[in-house]
């Protein structure tokens, strides 16, 4: 899960939230959204927290591949919470591994994948326990085409709610009122405009700058904690990545499986050097569907041996999962240097 910020619930976001959690008359769908650090992450895990005594069961769409809750960086995914699920982590409903740590990669694909996830909530969830609300946490990434790209999401969806978060720079603020509407009508759609929670003694907004690549890295690190038994003591990155580097692989065989880059051309004579000590999404094909393949968890590509042709893999994943995988899917989710180093 993304390291979380220290909490601080003002008055005006209880309410937000309170006024999202009461709702009645059809399901709940609540878009978060605003600029990079005015605190979406923070509000949708309260709003979670508020939501989850009254219906038991939330759904929460990430579309955040920088910063996730519940996946390594790079991924985009559809987790269902109950009570018993908010004290661990959870594994996806759905999910799809996009391989880089913003949309601006390819913001097509993106769309893509947030739309198949939200129709996976709608044909598989919503349908069959109508009573689960949706929770849509985005980036921060909203000038641009990261404007368009939310105006899209928002259009595809069409809450219930959308909280747009602000602070006091302006100028980085998404605009007032339904500007996803041509016509600036927001119809059913309940708007809550809310101020970012932190403020100073002038009233201006503190944005944290957070060491955005320190937490990708520990995500990642704590993900790959996972090859190893819960009760085995590692107290530092140094003991996990000595760890890993011992840590017996996974032989895969290239016939095997479908190895495709997301998002360059790789020449095929340069496949096994660029798979090499790196990270890949370890993904399933689904027959006779138009569907991205998903993804069921990520691996290390700890060496090749391009005689066999054979890749070894080091990856959480269990091996009755890890039979099923048919693609590997390569993109720029890097090896965090504190595990390269050992």
């Amino acid at each position: 899960m993304a390291m979380e910020e220290e909490a601080y619930i003002p008055e005006e976001w209880s309410e937000a939230a309170a006024t999202i959690a009461s709702a009645s008359g059809g399901p709940i769908t609540a878009f978060i959204c605003g600029p990079k650090n005015s605190g979406k992450s923070t509000f949708s895990r309260h709003l979670l927290q508020l939501l989850l005594p009254r219906h038991k069961r939330v759904a929460y769409l990430d579309s955040d591949v920088g910063q996730p809750e519940f996946t390594p960086p790079g991924c985009l995914s559809l987790t269902i919470l109950d009570t018993e699920t908010t004290d661990m982590k959870p594994q996806p409903e759905r999910c799809f591994f996009f391989g880089d740590i913003s949309s601006k990669r390819d913001p097509q694909i993106y769309l893509t994948y947030i739309f198949a996830l939200y129709d996976h909530y709608c044909h598989q969830i919503s349908t069959t326990n109508s009573g689960v609300p949706l929770i849509v946490n985005t980036s921060g990434w909203v000038k641009g085409i990261g404007y368009d790209v939310l105006v899209d999401m928002l259009n595809h969806i069409a809450p219930s709610h959308v909280v747009n978060i602000r602070i006091s720079a302006k100028s980085k603020n998404l605009p007032s009122g339904a500007f996803w509407s041509q016509d600036g009508d927001a119809r059913a759609i309940t708007l809550l405009e809310i101020n970012s929670a932190r403020q100073d003694s002038l009233n201006r907004s503190v944005l944290v700058h957070k060491d955005s690549r320190h937490i990708r890295d520990l995500s990642i690190v704590t993900y790959f904690r996972q090859c190893f038994c819960g009760d085995v003591n590692m107290s530092s990155i140094k003991e996990i990545a000595l760890a890993l580097a011992a840590h017996s692989p996974y032989e895969v065989s290239v016939s095997a499986v479908n190895i495709k880059h997301l998002h360059c051309e790789v020449p095929k004579a340069e496949i096994f050097y660029s798979l090499n000590a790196s990270i890949v999404g370890l993904a399933v094909n689904s027959e006779g569907s138009e569907q991205p393949p998903r993804c069921v968890g990520l691996g290390i590509v700890r060496g090749i041996d391009t005689l066999r042709r054979v890749l070894y893999i080091i990856t959480p994943v269990p091996s009755n999962v890890l039979e099923e995988v048919d693609v590997l899917l390569q993109g720029f989710i890097q090896i965090p240097a504190c595990l390269l180093q050992k």
